[in-house]
């Protein structure tokens, strides 16, 4: 005997997350490439860089932060004397997001980009060959998995996330 099942269709569509599985592991990061970045060029070879890293694309587009977005995502540096400054770069041009996957992917991750000033940062990270100073610094990466979770979550729906 066959049943009958009553399915709405935003069930179907509207509760596809796959961030959801990502929830308590620590394979995912979020990066931005930043606008300098953007700017000089560098798309192409970062992604290189970050495949050599051993990671995985699961999201990427190219995007501008609007002023509103910026202040929000880096809402928790609102009581920092860069904020200002930081939301106006941030905003200033376009950027690439993503979303990373690998074992100990955060961890990884910042070890790839290196120290936030390129001039304390590690030969052959991404930061050292091709940010421009400490405040246009090629790339952001989240700082725990759950930032991770959070910052891929702000720039990516979970339709957009493979």
């Amino acid at each position: 005997m066959l049943k009958k099942i009553k399915i709405k269709i935003k069930d179907i569509f509207c509760n596809f997350a796959p961030l959801k599985k990502y929830t308590f592991m620590s394979n995912i990061t979020f990066t931005m490439i930043k606008p300098d970045a953007v700017a000089d060029g560098h798309i192409g070879a970062i992604l290189g860089k970050i495949a050599e890293g051993g990671f995985k694309i699961k999201a990427l587009k190219l995007t501008q932060l609007t002023v509103a977005d910026a202040k929000k995502f880096y809402e928790v540096h609102a009581e920092r004397p860069f904020y200002g400054e930081l939301v106006e770069f941030m905003s200033s041009g376009p950027i690439v997001a993503a979303v990373l996957e690998k074992d100990n992917a955060v961890e990884d991750f910042r070890t790839l980009i290196g120290a936030t000033n390129p001039a304390e940062a590690a030969e052959g990270t991404i930061r050292k060959m091709f940010a421009r100073s400490i405040g246009e610094n090629a790339v952001h990466g989240s700082d725990s998995d759950e930032n991770a979770l959070i910052e891929a979550q702000f720039h990516f729906s979970g339709r957009e996330i493979f």
